[in-house]
């Protein structure tokens, strides 16, 4: 199909020659008054913005959140969004892996980002979550080195398996997640077929200031289904971009993917004598623990016009909030909140919002002012700064938060020490696999580790693994050639906070 439109400048000026250029004579030098030519290399050499840190490799759609239980949700929340049953919210959803560049494998072993940016009534609300519940760090400070052991060695500029396993073996509190990423649930068969966790504890606030702790929790339509380690390996190098493309023509053939969104909630009082800190984002609710409750429906069913302007360049943040859904103490959280607008300013510009996927539906006003690409009109002359000349209008404070944001206790150095209650869900994990999956948890394990040339590091991972389960543990000492040593931990509760000075990763381990 012929387009419609005509062949233009950048200044919107038909140009009938793309490929022709001006020099002098038919062998002579290049011409700098050919703006075109110019104008086109110009532009490719500045073609590229920094790909993201983490989570670069990525693929994503737009659909709608459809309220199916709002009655529930009323009683803990007075968000908008959840209001009325059959309400849709229009949304825009990236995918990705973690660890990969953006040119890398997107069925690589590996966590899965699963970020829903709603456009609500009342602005921007981002739901930044994992297809995982837990992760493999609670302290905020250890996470730029964790990324680094999984990138590559400033030396070589090569994945390192030393590297790898050294932070892990080093952060026990990381073992829950090392065990669900190298079962297969770390290799699954596209972003469709895996379900999506928020991971962190938020709050849930009602208008008279009553709150609740949230998790939420989306469950694939599509039903579960993974690569074997095998399987995905082969598929790396068969086609690296299996995932997005089977997102991509599962949406254009009209199978729209479909996702169920629960809710879990545990009052403050639930929370002070729950078995784990509701803080602490190496331990899972489980839905034995505290049931989940379906609040509504995703759907994807449109594709982008454009990967680079409708999801390379969408900006998440755990921090963009709306009435009713806010932050809770978690340390992760409250450090994602900053450190992801933070990448987005560097990415994008200051004026990141102002590009239409990440623009409200809603009219913004606030004093900030000016900077690179703000294009919607740097909100006219309206003082910038609270002016009594020209007041702005003020919305109603939404709920009462006298009582909640109340602390207690000053300023310490904080670092969390493993204990024992660190190795429950590990255990609770491995109990819950079939004996096929166990066998590929411990093959796939073994492939890994038993490639690290450090004796110290294999050893050290495997008596975490023993520590788990002694014949799990053996089984993997024999795959990767070392002897078990034995470990110890203190009771305690999780996330014991001290003042101690450290210069380990982990307290007393």
């Amino acid at each position: 199909m012929r387009p419609s439109v005509v062949f233009t400048t950048e200044g919107g000026t038909p140009y009938s020659q793309p490929y022709d250029y001006q020099r002098i004579g038919s062998d002579g030098p290049l011409l700098l008054q050919d703006v075109h030519l110019i104008e086109s290399l110009a532009h490719f050499a500045r073609e590229r913005i920094p790909e993201r840190v983490v989570h670069a490799k990525g693929a994503g759609a737009h659909g709608y959140f459809e309220v199916t239980n709002a009655e529930f949700a009323k009683n803990y929340t007075m968000m908008d969004v959840l209001s009325e049953n059959g309400r849709r919210t229009p949304i825009t959803m990236r995918f990705s892996t973690v660890g990969g560049e953006s040119g890398s494998a997107d069925s690589a072993r590996d966590p899965r980002g699963f970020a829903i940016k709603f456009r609500t009534n009342k602005g921007i609300w981002d739901l930044v979550m994992n297809n995982t519940p837990v992760f493999f760090l609670r302290d905020p400070s250890k996470f730029p080195h964790f990324i680094h052991t999984q990138k590559r060695n400033p030396q070589t500029h090569l994945k390192d398996k030393d590297l790898f396993w050294d932070y892990l073996g080093s952060n026990p509190e990381s073992l829950y997640q090392v065990m669900r990423l190298f079962s297969d649930l770390g290799t699954p068969y596209g972003v469709t077929h895996m379900d999506g966790w928020s991971g962190h504890a938020y709050r849930w606030v009602k208008e008279d200031g009553s709150w609740v702790y949230v998790k939420l929790y989306a469950e694939t339509m599509q039903g579960i289904r993974n690569f074997t380690n095998a399987e995905a390996t082969e598929m790396q190098g068969v086609n690296p971009d299996f995932s997005t493309q089977d997102l991509f023509e599962s949406i254009e053939n009209g199978t729209y993917p479909g996702w169920t969104m629960y809710a879990q909630v545990l009052t403050p009082e639930q929370a002070q004598t729950f078995k784990y800190n509701v803080l602490d984002l190496t331990k899972e609710w489980g839905f034995d623990d505290v049931p989940k409750t379906e609040i509504g429906k995703i759907y994807l069913t449109e594709n982008p016009s454009n990967y680079f302007a409708e999801i390379e360049q969408a900006a998440f943040s755990p921090g963009r909030l709306v009435d009713g859904w806010a932050l809770s103490a978690d340390p992760v959280l409250q450090s994602r909140s900053f450190s992801y607008p933070d990448a987005h300013r560097y990415r994008l510009g200051v004026n990141y919002m102002q590009i239409p996927v990440n623009t409200p539906l809603c009219p913004v006003a606030n004093f900030e002012r000016d900077g690179f690409m703000n294009v919607q009109g740097n909100q006219g002359s309206r003082p910038n700064y609270l002016s009594t000349l020209s007041p702005i209008q003020l919305p109603k404070l939404p709920y009462v938060d006298d009582t909640h944001q109340q602390w207690t206790g000053g300023a310490v150095r904080s670092l969390s020490q493993v204990t024992e209650i660190d190795f429950d869900w590990p255990r609770r994990f491995l109990k819950s696999l079939s004996e096929q999956d166990r066998q590929n948890l411990i093959s796939n394990i073994v492939g890994h580790l038993g490639a690290a040339k450090s004796e110290t590091v294999r050893t050290r991972q495997v008596a975490l693994f023993a520590h788990v389960d002694a014949d799990f543990g053996a089984a993997i000492a024999k795959g990767v050639g070392v002897q078990v040593m034995p470990l110890s931990f203190p009771d305690g509760p999780t996330w014991l906070n001290t003042t101690i000075a450290s210069n380990s990763s982990t307290l007393r381990y």
